[in-house]
C-alpha cells in the first residue's frame, strides 16, 4: 500500500515559524532583514494575479479576513510531468487556513489527498492530489476554491525538508511521546528512529517520526499529535532562548518554501501569533469514506453534508455571504477518456 505522506504539521510549521520570527525579531534588526530577504526570495506570483476570482477586490491581511492554502509536496520523489519544461509533483497534503480579522481566530481544514472532486484544469473529476501535477499551484488553488466554495487568497508551498531542520535549529522540542515507537527516518531507513513513551525533548528526525507515524493509533489521534507538535515548535521558536538560532531557521525555510505572500503581508499576521491566547486552531475534518470506483481506482468520497457544513463555516469565518455551492457536487459525474485514464495512471 502506498504510504500517505506528511500531513498538516510538516507543511505549516515552517510558515508559522517564519510568522513568529517576523513578530518577534525586533530583538535584532538583522534578523528582520534576513527574514525579509528570505521571504522575497521565496516569493512566486500566481498566473491569476493577486486577486482570487471569488473576490470582488484584493484583500489586505491586516484589514480583511483571509485564507491561506498550504500545499505540501515531497520534492525528493518528484513525478515528472513535463509541461513547458517544468517538473511537477503531486500535492501530498492540502490544508486551508482561514484567518478572521475580528477575533484573530484561525480555522483549519485538511483535505484528504485522494478526495474525488472536479479539477477545472482538465475538466473532469479526479483525485485532488493530481491537480498539482496537471497544472501546478494555480490548478491546485482553482480546484480547492471549486470544492470549498471560498476564495484562496494566498498559498504556501512547502516540502518536508524544512521540518527536520527547523526542529534541530531550535535544539529540539519538549513533547509527550504517547507510546513506544520504532519508525523510519526521512531517508526511509526502517526502524532508524526509536523512542520510549513519556515526556522528553525530541530532535528533528524524532519529531518527524512522531507526526508521520500511522501504525500505532488512529488518523484522528495522529492529527491531534501533529497539532500538538506545531504548537510545541511555534512556542519554542517564539521563546527568547531561540533567538540565536533564527538565522539557521530562516535559511532552512528559504530553501524549502514558495509563496505569493510578501514579507510585509506575512508580518501583518503577527497579531494572530502574539495575542494573549497564543496561536490556536479550530480544526475541521471533511467526513467521507474511501473505496474503489468503476475504473478500479481507490478514491475518498466526501460526504455532501459534511462538505456543505464546512463550506458554510469557512464562508462565515471569512465574512462572506452564505450561498449555495454551484459546482462541488451539483454536476453529473464526468467520465474520463482512455487517454485521460492513461495519464492518471502515471501518478
Amino acid at each position: 500500500m502506498k504510504r500517505k505522506k506528511l500531513k498538516i504539521a510538516l507543511w505549516m510549521t515552517a510558515f508559522l515559524v517564519l510568522l513568529t520570527i517576523g513578530a518577534t525579531a525586533g530583538y535584532a534588526a538583522f534578523l528582520t532583514d534576513k527574514a525579509k530577504d528570505t521571504a522575497n526570495s521565496s516569493h512566486e506570483s500566481l498566473e491569476r494575479g493577486e486577486k482570487s476570482d471569488k473576490r470582488e477586490q484584493a484583500v489586505i491581511p491586516d484589514l480583511n479576513s483571509t485564507s491561506v492554502l498550504f500545499i505540501g509536496v515531497d520534492d525528493s520523489k518528484t513525478r515528472e510531468n513535463q509541461e513547458n519544461g517544468n517538473q511537477r509533483s503531486l500535492s501530498d497534503a492540502l490544508v486551508l487556513a482561514t484567518f478572521n480579522n475580528d477575533d484573530k481566530s484561525v480555522k483549519l481544514v485538511s483535505i484528504p489527498r485522494d478526495s474525488y472532486t472536479y479539477i477545472p484544469e482538465v475538466g473532469y473529476k479526479d483525485k485532488i492530489t493530481h491537480a498539482h501535477a496537471f497544472g501546478g499551484t494555480d490548478a491546485t488553488i482553482a480546484t480547492v476554491e471549486n470544492l470549498l466554495n471560498v476564495p484562496v487568497d494566498y498559498y504556501v508551498r512547502l516540502n518536508f525538508n524544512s521540518f527536520v531542520d527547523v526542529v534541530d535549529a531550535i535544539n529540539g522540542v519538549e513533547f509527550n511521546v504517547p507510546f513506544d515507537l520504532e519508525e523510519q527516518n526521512s531517508k526511509d531507513t526502517q526502524n532508524a528512529v526509536k523512542l520510549e513513551e513519556g515526556r522528553q525533548v525530541v530532535e528533528g528526525e524524532e519529531a518527524l517520526a512522531l507526526v508521520r507515524s500511522r501504525q500505532y493509533d488512529s488518523d484522528l489521534a495522529r492529527g491531534e499529535r501533529q497539532m500538538e507538535m506545531i504548537e510545541a515548535i511555534v512556542d519554542k521558536a517564539a521563546s527568547v532562548g531561540s533567538i540565536n538560532n533564527y538565522g539557521n531557521i530562516i535559511d532552512s525555510i528559504g530553501n524549502n518554501m514558495k509563496t505569493n505572500l510578501t514579507f510585509d503581508q506575512m508580518t501583518s499576521y503577527k497579531d494572530y501569533v502574539i495575542n494573549e491566547n497564543g496561536l490556536k486552531f479550530d480544526e475541521m475534518q471533511l467526513d467521507g469514506e474511501g473505496g474503489y470506483m468503476d475504473d478500479g481506482v481507490w478514491y475518498f468520497q466526501i460526504d455532501e453534508t459534511s462538505l456543505t457544513e464546512i463550506q458554510s463555516s469557512l464562508r462565515a469565518h471569512l465574512d462572506l455571504e452564505q450561498q449555495a455551492d454551484p459546482s462541488a457536487f451539483a454536476g453529473q459525474k464526468q467520465e474520463k477518456s482512455e487517454s485521460e485514464r492513461a495519464e492518471e495512471n502515471r501518478y
